[in-house]
């Protein structure tokens, strides 16, 4: 589909008609190939930069990045929207320009809803930190971080998310993280139901980033996952599965 930019992004179709439609927002440096949740109708994006997806536009700005979603949204129909990572951060910037406009229902996995340096809804964990800056020019950084994203994934998924992310040009990795976006008064202003999953030993976001949202967005469930680190839909996928579930409408 083409952006209200001009640039294409890929869009992953799957899953029956007449399920639930859940768009799916990736995190920095991957692509919608991440995500596989049957039993929905799945709309996997691909962010600008990444993927499949054209690299155009200001990656420092979150009218685009709202447009972006907003192209999805349009040719979609309303839909429950899931930002996993930097994704939440996406969603966020929607939710600035466009409030819940075509959205059902909000999910935000291991999600930073904010970026930039004090920024609580964006508070980072010691693998990010340990990462940055040296991952978004150095690929064998970048690979350690995908193996210590979520270490207990298996070599195999490890590999898929490293290539993913060593595809997504250094340009691109650099740019998504030249931001300072607050959300406080985006989130406090969410009228439509919201799930936010997160691990208990994820040190890529920090937990606090999601305790963060939840306590501002009216009636937010905080579903936090014991045991998890930074992608608990690879990691539980029955139980988030399960939670998405009851969300997804």
């Amino acid at each position: 589909m083409t952006a209200a930019g001009g640039g294409r992004l890929a869009v992953r179709e799957a899953g029956p008609l007449d399920a639930p439609s859940v768009v799916l927002i990736h995190g920095w440096a991957q692509t919608g190939e991440v995500w596989d949740l049957p039993g929905f109708r799945t709309y996997a994006v691909d962010l600008r930069g990444h993927g499949e997806s054209d690299d155009f536009g200001d990656y420092r700005d979150s009218a685009q990045w709202a447009a972006d979603l907003k192209s999805v949204l349009d040719h979609t129909g309303p839909a429950t929207v899931l930002g996993w990572s930097y994704g939440g951060l996406v969603i966020a910037d929607y939710l600035r320009f466009h409030g819940t406009a075509k959205i059902n229902a909000l999910v935000f996995v291991s999600a930073v809803t904010e970026i930039g340096r004090g920024r609580p809804g964006g508070e980072t964990g010691p693998v990010m930190r340990a990462a940055l800056p040296a991952a978004i020019t150095d690929d064998e950084v970048m690979a350690e971080f995908c193996r210590n994203m979520a270490p207990a994934l298996p070599a195999e998924t490890v590999a898929e998310l490293t290539a993913s992310a060593t595809s997504v040009s250094h340009k691109v990795r650099g740019e998504l993280f030249r931001r300072d976006v607050g959300s406080a008064d985006v989130l406090k202003a969410v009228d439509v139901p919201t799930l936010v999953v997160h691990g208990t030993q994820d040190e890529v976001v920090a937990p606090a980033a999601a305790e963060y949202s939840a306590a501002l967005i009216p009636g937010a469930e905080l579903s936090l996952y014991p045991d998890t680190a930074h992608a608990p839909f690879l990691e539980r996928t029955a139980q988030f599965a399960d939670d998405l579930k009851r969300v997804a409408r």
